[in-house]
């Protein structure tokens, strides 16, 4: 395995970063260019692993606004599907400030390397550090559950059907 490089940076970032996200989460499941974008993109903080075959897994973290439950659209753009609310955020129960991860996926060559891990511990440093986060958030597609579990993360709330992509499970760490 060639060596392998953490990067991460708030506000946009390189556009090999979003073909990555992109080849990972969406064109797999059919999707247009474009749905890998988020409309927060240039707010969130980001992290990705890239090595000398360019990046191989990306991860995206943004505050939760105080007066949001999480939910909303799974992507920028026309038909997105919705993405239910976190039971610890509707019932404000859940220590604030909160953040969420998102867009996380590594290229199936490089998978089971590490480098999501190096890139979820990233993100989550980056909210805690910068943010003062006390809590973090995610909603997981079903294989990838065992990972995130491996990382310290809980599963919350029923799991869900996210329209196009398919079940997934809210899932909750406490950085207070």
């Amino acid at each position: 395995m060639p060596p392998a490089s953490l990067k991460n940076c708030i506000g946009l970032p390189e556009e090999a970063y979003f073909s990555t996200r992109y080849a990972v989460l969406r064109e797999p499941l059919g999707m247009p260019v474009g749905s890998e974008r988020l409309a927060d993109d240039d707010e969130a903080a980001h992290a990705w692993v890239e090595s000398e075959e360019g990046v191989v897994c990306v991860g995206r973290a943004h505050i939760i606004p105080p007066t949001s439950d999480g939910s909303g659209a799974d992507h920028k753009g026309p038909g997105a599907p919705q993405i239910p609310a976190f039971g610890p955020l509707a019932d404000l129960s859940a220590a604030r400030p909160a953040f969420q991860i998102r867009q996380m996926g590594t290229l199936p060559p490089h998978q089971r390397n590490g480098f999501a891990a190096q890139v979820l511990a990233e993100l989550e440093r980056i909210m805690v550090e910068h943010y003062a986060a006390r809590t973090g958030f995610l909603q997981a597609r079903a294989h990838a559950v065992p990972f995130y579990k491996s990382q310290g993360w809980t599963v919350i709330d029923e799991p869900y059907e996210i329209v196009g992509i398919g079940p997934h499970y809210s899932m909750s760490k406490d950085f207070a």
